[in-house]
């Protein structure tokens, strides 16, 4: 009789736990990307099936039907009409959205990636701070930005070119520290530089991005880091055209086209799993309600591809790479985050194209 006492009371331990994990669920909402964007969407979604997969949650994704606060709300509101307990959102769009999703849904748990404390308004007057059931996602990309441009001038790049997507803060810090790697590269070389740096004003590459980067091509520019997106295909197009080289962003790129040198990446998959296992480990309390910045002082957060499949330098190795990889990594070089002022240069001349 005890001992069936004891398996009833095991069984009762069981149960709810059982039922708990059966109603959890784990949705992904896209911004103006798509789950296979080659870029931080399709990374972000690589996280969520990954984790959902290996450990037996329900997951999916939803895409808003227009570029707007209002849209991307509906999409949450679909999701947790749904059953999702966890959503994982990639990109500043998503701060606006928060402002409202975190007080209209706090019993769901948010994880919003690439969201800064300055993303968080609905005026860019007032400013909210994130709730217990949220957590921001930064990453230094300053830092990988300055490694990719080190990297290419190393590589005997003198003529290089930085075509951002929208001006938003990742994009400016990626760009800002691009040009400040190349600039270190070119002063430890004694030669001088040229960068073109521009932004495209949108995510995705179009007919007039494409006419843009051959004309840079076809006037000398040897080597883009497209950095926004889908506006990638404009660089590579081009690229491909002209015989010209492309750098990458966010995740390694190096698979879409044999002339992508290398990526400047940031952590978007493994930062993303790593939240989602907090959740469900029960240890959200010591990440929700922050801004978390990854960079190389926390670890391997941001970098270049040293896979000897992505590395397509010809003179620039990787004990190169690791001395400057350090170098940062230790403190020993500052990279600046400053995004409201263009980078002092000693060796580059940075030309500035509306």
């Amino acid at each position: 009789m005890k001992k069936i006492l004891a398996l009833l009371l095991v069984l009762m331990m069981i149960i709810p736990a059982a039922a708990l994990a059966a109603d959890e669920k784990i949705a992904l909402v896209t911004d103006v990307g798509t789950i296979d964007d080659e870029s931080f969407n399709q990374a972000c979604w690589q996280a969520v099936e990954a984790y959902a997969t290996a450990n037996n949650i329900p997951y999916t994704y939803y895409q808003p039907t227009a570029d707007s606060t209002d849209a991307r709300l509906l999409s949450i509101d679909q999701a947790v009409a749904e059953g999702a307990t966890v959503i994982v959102m990639p990109g500043y769009l998503f701060g606006a959205t928060l402002v409202t999703a975190q007080e209209d849904y706090p019993n769901v748990t948010f994880i919003a990636v690439d969201v800064s404390a300055g993303d968080l308004t609905l005026d860019y007057a007032t400013y909210v701070e994130p709730a217990q059931n949220v957590v921001c996602v930064t990453f230094s990309e300053e830092q990988a930005g300055y490694l990719a441009g080190y990297a290419a001038v190393k590589d005997g790049y003198t003529k290089l070119g930085f075509l951002g997507g929208m001006a938003v803060p990742a994009v400016i810090r990626y760009g800002y520290g691009f040009v400040q790697g190349a600039d270190k590269a070119a002063a430890e070389m004694d030669k001088q530089i040229e960068i073109n740096y521009t932004y495209g004003g949108q995510f995705f590459g179009d007919a007039s991005i494409t006419a843009k980067m051959e004309g840079w091509y076809t006037t000398g520019t040897e080597i883009v880091f497209a950095c926004g997106g889908g506006i990638y295909t404009s660089a590579v197009e081009a690229a491909e055209k002209n015989g010209g080289k492309v750098i990458g962003v966010d995740v390694d790129q190096g698979y879409i086209s044999e002339i992508i040198v290398t990526s400047a990446m940031k952590g978007l998959q493994n930062v993303t799993e790593s939240l989602l296992a907090d959740y469900f480990a029960g240890n959200w309390a010591n990440v929700g309600g922050q801004v978390k910045n990854y960079s190389l002082s926390e670890g391997e957060y941001v970098g270049i591809p040293t896979a000897e499949a992505s590395w397509r330098f010809n003179s620039f190795t990787a004990e190169d790479y690791a001395a400057i990889h350090d170098a940062v990594q230790k403190g020993e070089i500052v990279v600046s985050n400053d995004t409201e002022n263009a980078p002092t240069v000693t060796n580059a001349t940075v030309n500035y194209i509306q």
